[in-house]
């Protein structure tokens, strides 16, 4: 694969196998989903999983929520958020809800943007801001915290037009989120003691901006002591598009190197979508990873009318050999 602005490509592969659609557009509470259901994040609370994804209404794209018993059947529970009022920094959308648990309490940070495109497809665009919500259980219900601004874009730095939510790691007294951050797209860490206070936000991001790259999930595999980082890689045909789910390791969360890197699910092994594949939220599932994606199938590179799919890899995890 070589793209036609020389933007780098992952030479290796750690191939998972594809299982298809789990979750079809079109079947949500009052036309949640009419318009597509994507961006996925996949979480468990004793024994339930959890799925949080965009669906794509009438009015915008939401956060939704589906629960499921064996990932494969989902009950559609509808919108878990709503719009903010006009001229509030999620009025266009409140969508890719991100979900932590301390113990005690749920937190979600979610993606809010006060802009979208035109009727109907109403697609989020820039800034995509990082906003907060809390919960009582893994299914809320959602307060949103208006007075709590995780942080903002900022010019002239590499997180100048995106800074959107991200997986949160716990290490030590401090956690982690591994946000993404645009133009061109990355990934950077931000900081904080406090989940419901300010983070501060590496100067650097963990890879180039060059690998275009957006939305992280990560793993870590016991066996090897390794971290391994899914994402989506962002690739060029005409225009830019979705078009695979990469995979970086690393035995340190704060030192990344981009050669180490793979391809995980693209059209060469994805069963039914040939150019698009959505972003990755994995979750371990007894001897193997669960990799949760979106694609509009066939060869269609569209935002909308896309459905969730579900490939595996089998644990344990081992970087593949150069």
């Amino acid at each position: 694969m070589k793209y036609p602005d020389g933007r780098p490509v992952a030479v290796l592969r750690v191939e998972a196998k594809d299982q298809g659609v789990v979750l079809k557009h079109g079947d949500g509470p009052d036309q949640c989903d009419m318009l597509g259901a994507r961006d996925v994040w996949v979480y468990e609370s004793d024994g339930t999983y959890y799925m949080h994804y965009d669906g794509a209404g009438p009015k915008g794209w939401l956060c939704c929520l589906a629960v499921s018993t064996n990932l494969v059947e989902w009950r559609r529970k509808g919108p878990i958020l709503d719009f903010g009022r006009p001229g509030e920094d999620d009025s266009a959308s409140a969508s890719y809800g991100v979900t932590y648990f301390d113990g005690k309490a749920w937190h979600m940070f979610y993606l809010g943007t006060p802009h979208a495109s035109r009727a109907p497809d109403l697609v989020p665009s820039f800034p995509y801001l990082t906003m907060k919500a809390k919960g009582t259980s893994p299914t809320g219900p959602w307060t949103k915290q208006k007075d709590v601004i995780p942080f903002r874009t900022k010019p002239n730095t590499y997180y100048a037009d995106t800074a959107s939510p991200g997986h949160i790691i716990r290490q030590g007294d401090e956690y982690l989120m591994f946000f993404s951050a645009s133009m061109k797209r990355t990934l950077g860490i931000a900081r904080t003691k406090d989940l419901n206070g300010r983070w501060q936000i590496d100067p650097h991001p963990i890879v180039p901006p060059a690998e275009q790259i957006e939305n992280a999930s990560l793993y870590f595999e016991p066996a090897n002591q390794t971290w391994f980082l899914f994402t989506n890689h962002i690739g060029l045909e005409g225009h830019e598009y979705t078009d695979a789910v990469w995979v970086y390791w690393t035995k340190d969360l704060n030192k990344w190197n981009a050669v180490d890197k793979a391809v995980v699910l693209d059209g060469r092994n994805c069963t039914w979508s040939r150019k698009c594949i959505g972003l990755p939220s994995v979750i371990k599932v007894g001897s193997r990873l669960a990799v949760f994606y979106d694609a509009p199938g066939g060869d269609s590179k569209s935002h909308m009318k896309r459905d969730v799919g579900l490939a595996w890899l089998e644990l344990p995890l081992s970087p593949p050999k150069q």
